[in-house]
């Protein structure tokens, strides 16, 4: 394999560039970037200080990765972002680095797909096969894990985590965390309802999918507040490791879980 690199771009020689990269016309490349062998990075992008991107990774036309974090207190400290191997950026996507309040860098995972417009803002962590739709805009601090899909349009407060397995719909707000396996929609966005066939594409036993069926029932469609319901799952249920997965998440929420839609007829 070899490097291809077009004329037209500018590409640091203390960058780090790995066999089979290819970097097509007017792209930058500073000091301070290692790239993963076989990735393509298309022309009019921009490949700031502190680029950590791995292999076969794909960045789109006028793409933006790892400028300084839109934060008033960072002062140039030595910061990183960080994108996992097999990796899409779509088009003009907007990728910071991290800061030193909390992780000095910002992450996202491998197998991921961010379609065009995304915000990755400072001292984000995206896990592993998260799909981001178009022009998604996350604050600072925001944590998704592995397999969540966040619709188009949505905007993520600071310090959100959203969980494993879920789903968000496209053009909302979210202020508040929102757990593992769910569908979360709706003004203010809420649970809706398990995202079962999303469980079921990835693996999840029909009793698997039971008991984490049942744990969001007494968590959300009874009258148990959040640490009520907690305790009713741990009395009444056995904790299989995907519903102990809800329990650890609740227990470390510090901007408080979203809530149920109620409806005429919801019980304990």
């Amino acid at each position: 394999m070899s490097i291809s690199i077009h004329s037209t771009a500018i590409v640091s020689p203390k960058s780090q560039i790995a066999d089979g990269v290819t970097i097509k016309p007017y792209t930058i490349v500073e000091d301070d970037v290692v790239i993963g062998e076989g990735t393509f990075i298309d022309s009019h992008v921009l490949i700031a200080n502190g680029a950590r991107i791995g292999k076969n990774c794909k960045i789109h036309k006028g793409a933006v990765v790892s400028t300084p974090p839109q934060d008033l207190s960072y002062n140039n400290e030595p910061t990183t972002f960080e994108l996992g191997d097999n990796s899409t950026v779509r088009e003009y996507c907007t990728l910071n680095r991290g800061t030193k309040k909390q992780h000095y860098k910002s992450v996202v995972g491998s197998n991921c797909l961010l379609m065009a417009y995304t915000h990755v803002a400072h001292d984000c962590i995206i896990g592993n096969n998260v799909i981001i739709a178009n022009s998604v805009q996350m604050a600072g601090h925001v944590t998704i894990e592995d397999f969540a899909i966040i619709g188009g349009l949505t905007a993520i407060h600071q310090f959100v985590n959203i969980g494993a397995y879920t789903m968000v719909g496209g053009h909302f707000r979210i202020p508040k965390d929102i757990p593992p396996y769910i569908m979360a929609g709706g003004w203010p966005v809420t649970y809706e309802r398990l995202n079962i066939i999303g469980l079921r594409r990835r693996g999840f036993s029909n009793e698997a999918i039971d008991s984490i069926n049942t744990a969001y029932r007494i968590l959300f469609l009874s009258k148990l507040n959040v640490s009520q319901g907690i305790e009713r799952i741990k009395e009444s249920m056995t904790v299989i490791p995907e519903v102990q997965r809800i329990i650890d998440f609740v227990a470390k929420s510090k901007r408080g879980i979203i809530t149920a839609r109620r409806h005429t007829g919801d019980s304990e």
